[in-house]
């Protein structure tokens, strides 16, 4: 059986990539993602890759009103509500792995969680090491290293760096403190609610339904340790691996393997010490240092930058599909009763207007525009117009 592989531009797909060539030198077919906005787009890192591994690589360049159309199928498939437009990209590719007749392709998930990837992990320590000094001017500006992507975090001051990321700066005691700041991001989304939604999840905590989940001693571990903990409990198995993985490559029929969650590799990793996973703010030390002189040293040097799709440009661009339009209407938002029709058409307007979201804002879009599908398609049941055979026209290049 023929078996492909996603080659990202990142430094686990070079990875496992690599090995496969070592293991089987013959051509390998793999397949990526490009994107019409330079913030999203790695194909530069994925063409290095490309050179460097003589693979038969196809990709897909992926717009805003791609992922547009895709979308609502991205919600019939995911049965969920999704803070992102990431799975959309995702759908796309097991679907052009399909075309070519490849059923098995090979990712690098796990990676990330395993070794220390994200950013979140080195945001929890440098968070901690703020806290030490909570007044510190200079402190803070480490957070700017961690994403050089967004653009509001370039020229970034400490008062705005403390508005972003102070939330409880100084409860590192807390056994969840590394994700209390994304939690509280994700709750922003309450703003949108109706008074009938914010009266549904009164006294619900997230952070006490976390804390029945920790295993034995958790209190005990080393911090990175619990973040990786709760990272791959939550994140990993609840959103990466369902929403944004397998209903995504099943969506078409694909199963993706994942050689980094092999539970003989996680047991092992979970005896490694932190230093050599997250060394100072270099992620992933260890599995970088095995890669050394195996990959383009372009990929093994790169900043970290997370797997990421547009989302105000998605919404709020032109040639929307109706169904969209019809989610975030004044009439079919009334109609669910889930969310403040008033508060959802200000923060349309807002970003109509400006041509701009925060992070927060680009959550509460894309959790708005899927809870309401969803409403649609499962809860009325009406999935005129929703297939999950609709086909989305795709720029395909071969190289």
């Amino acid at each position: 059986m023929e078996v492909a592989a996603y080659l990202s531009g990142g430094i686990d797909s070079a990875a496992t990539v690599r090995y496969i060539k070592e293991i089987e030198p013959d051509v390998l077919n793999t397949f990526s993602i490009t994107f019409g906005e330079k913030d999203f787009d790695e194909s530069s890192y994925q063409s290095d890759a490309v050179k460097y591994f003589q693979t038969n690589h196809t990709s897909i360049q992926c717009t805003a009103s791609d992922i547009a159309a895709a979308f609502p199928k991205v919600v019939w498939h995911s049965e969920i509500p999704i803070i992102r437009t990431a799975p959309a990209p995702m759908m796309m590719l097991s679907g052009l792995v399909r075309e070519n007749g490849i059923k098995v392709v090979i990712t690098g998930e796990g990676a990330d969680e395993m070794l220390a990837g994200y950013n979140i992990f080195k945001e929890s320590e440098v968070r901690r090491f703020w806290a030490k000094y909570p007044d510190s001017q200079i402190r803070p500006l480490l957070l700017t290293k961690l994403y050089p992507y967004l653009p509001q975090m370039k020229n970034a001051n400490p008062n705005i760096l403390k508005m972003f990321f102070g939330f409880k700066l100084e409860e590192t005691e807390n056994p969840v403190y590394s994700h209390l700041l994304r939690w509280n991001n994700g709750q922003h989304i309450s703003k949108y609610f109706s008074p009938g939604s914010l009266n549904q999840v009164s006294g619900y905590d997230v952070k006490s339904e976390v804390s029945r989940l920790l295993p034995a001693g958790f209190e005990n571990w080393g911090s990175l340790e619990k973040a990786q903990w709760l990272e791959a409990t939550i994140f990993m198995s609840g959103y990466l691996l369902s929403s944004q993985g397998d209903r995504m490559g099943m969506a078409n029929s694909i199963e993706g393997r994942y050689p980094f969650l092999d539970h003989r590799l996680i047991e092992f990793l979970a005896t490694v010490p932190a230093n050599f996973k997250l060394k100072g703010l270099r992620e992933k030390y260890l599995l970088k240092k095995l890669v050394e002189n195996k990959i383009p040293s372009s990929i093994l040097e790169r900043s970290k930058q997370a797997y990421r799709a547009p989302i105000a440009s998605v919404f709020f661009g032109d040639n929307l599909p109706e169904e969209i339009k019809y989610a975030i209407s004044d009439e079919y938002l009334k109609s669910t009763g889930l969310f403040s029709p008033e508060s959802v058409q200000n923060l349309v307007a807002k970003v109509r207007r400006t041509g701009n979201a925060t992070e927060t804002e680009n959550m509460a879009i894309a959790s708005i525009v899927s809870t309401q599908l969803l409403n649609y398609q499962f809860i009325e049941g009406k999935n005129d117009g929703l297939s999950p055979n609709k086909q989305v026209n795709l720029k395909i290049v071969e190289e």
